[in-house]
């Protein structure tokens, strides 16, 4: 504070809601004449710098006497900016106003001089200052539609009348650049509510010069209801907990931290609490400032159920439920997650959260191989067999991000082979061998540059850039001009249908090997599809590089007599000065960056995404928009993360580790006197439903039997992590998954998946047809129990499923029929080919009739006796339920009561039908907890 000058110590006191008038000194009291004269040198290159900053404008241009220039980029711009002449409603509109446009919050200096100078506009009026329209509208209530500005001889008609008088100077070949934005203070601490602190900005530029820019910022709150600023940098409390306020000036985006604490057990009145981790230190030196101690850990049951739902997307099975809760090894939770990464479902699931992030969507992969409906399921399989390795995420990335279709040293035929044989059904692990993943760059919503720029920096870098296609970002840094330098460098990467130039000849060869000349479109598509099938091996397309051709530089007088020298064209990584030329691959150079250690968002993306996925939030949300307007609500701990997770070499299972073994993530869900308010510190657990893909195999897991979840586990067959269920295959979609908000990966964003809730969700676990059918199905657990017991097994619905079974036999002998015509009508050729498949799908629909045939329910009859022997097995069928779904043994009053409702049951089987209904129905089932 001592180093501050006195204007300074004056904004950086918190003060009550009855003092609402900052101390704004006089001249006098800076000694204006000084501040004048060093305000001269700072702005001149090669000049002495002051020590101090200059006071803002509101100070130096407050009587007219000065004769101060004002600096078009610095002053006039941010000024108007203040004032909304270039906001949204105003002249900063896609169709401006009056005439007049003016780029969005006015970062486009070049084009709005040009626009205020246009000939003829009377905007600016050297001559004539004060019938400038830049002058005498904004001052007119009457005369502009935006109605009246600022008032005649105040400091804002000062500023711009000096600038017009001195003719409206801008130098474009030389911008001033910007080297940082400080804000005093830095954090703001509040105790009761309508406090309030103003806020001091001071622009730092490269050549040394600084200045209050306090009156010609632009400010925002990104919770008006904790505190609120106004125009002036005045921030007032409002209700307890923690936000941040915005200051905006030329391109920089600084936030401030504001706090209320919850209670008062803040400083020396906070309570000791134990940190076993580095993440637990982190928040709880967080939760201190506000007042908050966290809650216990959970038992062994919650953590059991909650990081086996996380980490492998599946319920635990009731035998490993009883293992863990009988183990009394003291370190069991650390040994159960490095079990959980070997197990199958670790590698599917989170190749199921990478297929979101990286947007592996069948519909935009139609047609971009020759074998439709395979594409979504080799990418899946290239994600989960790296993720099963543990391969370091940079690697996994550069997989995608540099992919090429061939190997190194593949010829086209032999890519052509092992593509042919890799879309076979069942071999998607042969592609998942390959170096690379080249279907990223294929889709068709990731053609254009601007797709592709939008698209990469979401996937990889967690940031939202779409409105930089138009206009500066308005929470962020990124100009119009920032996102074309960046979209360039994907010119180069060229998705094609075909083959790659070098490999045309090897493709026009195999295409008259295979009779394919003259088809063309749907038609040829069709035949390459089915001569696939049939095992022959077809031509596939190719992504490949090729350099952008150089363009011969202009010739002037100096260099007329020499051969002008190439110029290569070049793009720009977002953030980065240096230019990267599109001569050679650009994506090498991405990949540097990418992973580079003093990258602002690789790591920091994946991190969030992660922490998400544990918390049902992410340490920045929305979890695909780190904006520097949008700051980590824990910006320590999201240092320590990502820096820790670049030192441990990019370890996916460090970060897992370092995130589920940590007591923030272990905490109980029940809140104490303190953090039941907490909904963003992690205090506590917070209650989130489920995934769809986890909704959806919990359920089944839940109702199958003990051999039939086995075998789902290890098989995934049906299960909805293992990749089998995309979120659209021709056209269909899953309706439960559907329902529960399965990710579309239609647009580049996180929230194409849901995990909102509604009424349908509700509708479809207490009344759906297919949850009915999973309590009833006589290969499910409710079966297996009765046979167990050696009672009678559950009946469906007599009436309606013999009618459903009997729509499905008729269906199943139809399709019968006709593969047996289809049979009878081959000639000897097409025979010998097809032959063996017809008859093998014709045993298929014999042995499902078949099936059918055994499916037909037996009617109601009398309530059947039940044995002592199955009366003392139901408590035991009752405990199992409870650890199938919510992976506990049932509390004494709850195996009472369910007990006694299947004794009460008209059968056994419907009384146990009813006891998994409705834990399957419970909120302890459908949320991770």
């Amino acid at each position: 504070m001592n180093a501050l000058p006195a204007y300074r110590h004056s904004r950086n006191r918190t003060r009550q809601s009855s003092d609402t008038t900052a101390p704004i000194p006089n001249s006098g009291e800076f000694g204006y004449g000084r501040w004048v004269l060093l305000g001269l040198l700072m702005f001149v290159p090669g000049t002495l710098v002051a020590a101090e900053p200059l006071p803002g404008l509101d100070v130096r241009f407050a009587a007219a006497e000065t004769s101060e220039v004002p600096d078009f980029q610095r002053h006039v711009t941010p000024l108007l900016g203040r004032l909304g002449c270039n906001g949204r409603a105003c002249h900063g509109s896609f169709q401006g106003r009056g005439g007049l446009q003016l780029s969005l919050f006015g970062y486009d200096f070049a084009a709005d001089h040009a626009a205020l100078m246009a000939e003829h506009s009377g905007r600016v009026d050297a001559d004539d200052v004060e019938e400038s329209l830049i002058i005498a509208k904004p001052t007119d209530a009457d005369l502009h539609e935006g109605g009246k500005r600022y008032d005649k001889h105040s400091w804002q008609y000062h500023v711009i009348r000096n600038w017009v008088a001195a003719g409206a100077p801008y130098d474009a070949k030389q911008p001033a650049r910007l080297n940082r934005l400080e804000v005093v203070p830095e954090e703001i601490v509040f105790n009761d509510e309508g406090q309030q602190q103003p806020l001091q900005v001071i622009a730092h530029w490269d050549s040394g010069a600084s200045e209050d820019v306090t009156a010609i910022c632009r400010f925002s709150s990104n919770d008006d209801s904790i505190a609120e600023i106004d125009e002036a940098g005045l921030v007032t409390a409002g209700s307890v907990g923690d936000t941040y306020v915005v200051a905006y000036y030329d391109k920089a985006v600084v936030p401030i931290p504001v706090l209320r604490p919850l209670t008062d057990q803040v400083g020396e009145r906070y309570p000791t609490v134990q940190t076993r981790t580095n993440v637990d230190e982190l928040v709880v030196q967080k939760l201190r400032k506000l007042g908050v101690t966290p809650s216990g850990v959970c038992s062994d049951a919650d953590f059991l159920r909650r990081v086996r739902l996380d980490l492998t997307g599946t319920l635990p099975s009731p035998a490993e439920v009883e293992s863990f809760l009988n183990d009394t090894s003291i370190d069991k939770r650390a040994q159960l997650v490095e079990r959980l990464f070997e197990t199958p479902e670790y590698a599917a699931w989170w190749a199921t959260r990478f297929s979101d992030w990286t947007g592996n969507s069948e519909a935009q992969l139609n047609n971009v191989l020759p074998v439709r409906g395979v594409a979504s399921k080799l990418w899946f399989a290239w994600l989960q067999k790296r993720l099963a390795d543990n391969q370091p995420y940079d690697q996994l990335v550069e997989g995608i991000v540099a992919a090429e279709s061939r190997m190194p040293g593949e010829g086209y035929e032999d890519y052509c082979e092992a593509m042919t044989e890799a879309c076979g059904r069942g071999n998607e692990a042969a592609f998942a061998e390959r170096d690379g993943m080249p279907l990223y760059w294929a889709r068709r919503n990731f053609r254009s540059t601007d797709e592709r720029a939008i698209g990469f920096a979401y996937a990889f870098m967690g940031i939202r850039i779409q409105c930089a296609q138009c206009h500066k970002h308005p929470f962020d840094q990124w100009s119009k001009d920032d996102f074309a330098q960046f979209g360039r460098l994907f010119q180069p990467v060229i998705a094609s249908n075909n083959s790659s130039p070098e490999s045309k000849a090897a493709r026009e060869k195999m295409m008259a090997q295979l009779e394919l000349d003259g088809l063309a479109g749907g038609e040829l598509r069709r035949k390459i599809g089915q001569l696939a099938r049939e095992g022959k091996t077809v031509p596939f397309p190719e992504l490949y590089v090729r350099s952008i051709k150089a363009r011969p530089q202009q010739k002037n007088n100096k260099n007329k007599r020499r051969k002008a020298p190439q110029i290569y064209p070049t793009g720009k990584i977002l953030g980065v000065e240096e230019t990267v030329s599109l001569a050679s691959d650009p994506r090498d150079r991405l990949m540097e960056w990418l992973r580079a250690d003093d990258n602002p968002y690789f790591s920091k993306a994946l991190v969030n995404r992660v922490w998400a996925n544990y918390f049902g939030m992410g340490l920045v949300q929305p979890t695909d928009d780190l904006n520097l307007a949008n700051p980590p609500v824990n910006v320590p701990l999201m240092d320590y993360l990502s820096q820790g997770f670049i030192r441990s070499g990019f370890d996916l299972q460090w970060l897992h580790r370092e995130i589920v073994l940590s007591d923030t993530y272990q905490r109980s869900w029940q809140p104490n006197d303190t953090n039941a308010a907490d909904k963003r510190n992690f205090s506590h657990y917070i209650p989130h439903r489920l995934p769809a893909e986890v909704v959806h195999d919990a359920v089944l897991l839940a109702t199958a039997g003990d051999a039939s979840a086995d075998e789902l586990r290890q098989s995934f067959n049906r299960l909805a992590i293992g990749g089998s269920m995309p979120p659209q295959y021709r056209g269909q979609r899953n309706y439960a998954l559907s329902v529960f908000g399965q990710s579309i990966r239609e647009t580049n964003c996180d929230c194409d998946r849901s995990d909102d809730s509604s009424l349908l969700q509700s509708v479809y676990l207490r009344n759906d047809t297919e949850i009915h059918m999973r309590l009833s199905d006589k290969k499910g657990w409710v079966a297996e129990a009765c046979r167990a017991m050696k009672v009678p097994g559950p009946v469906a619905q007599a009436q309606d499923t013999t009618e459903r079974l009997q729509r499905q036999k008729k269906n199943y002998q139809r399709m019968l029929a006709a593969k047996r015509k289809q049979l009878q009508q081959l000639n000897g050729k097409q025979l010998a080919a097809r032959e063996t498949k017809i008859k093998a799908e014709m045993q298929r629909l014999r042995d499902r009739l078949a099936e059918l045939d055994g499916d037909s329910p037996a009617l109601p009859g009398d309530k059947p006796a039940v044995t002592e022997e199955a009366t003392e097995s139901i408590g035991e069928a009752v405990q199992q339920a409870y650890l199938r779904t919510l992976c506990r043994y049932p509390e004494p009053a709850e195996l009472q009561r369910s007990v006694a409702f299947v004794h009460e049951s008209p059968t056994v089987a419907e009384g146990l039908e009813s006891v998994m209904w409705s834990l399957i129905n419970t909120k302890e089932f459908i949320l991770n907890h």
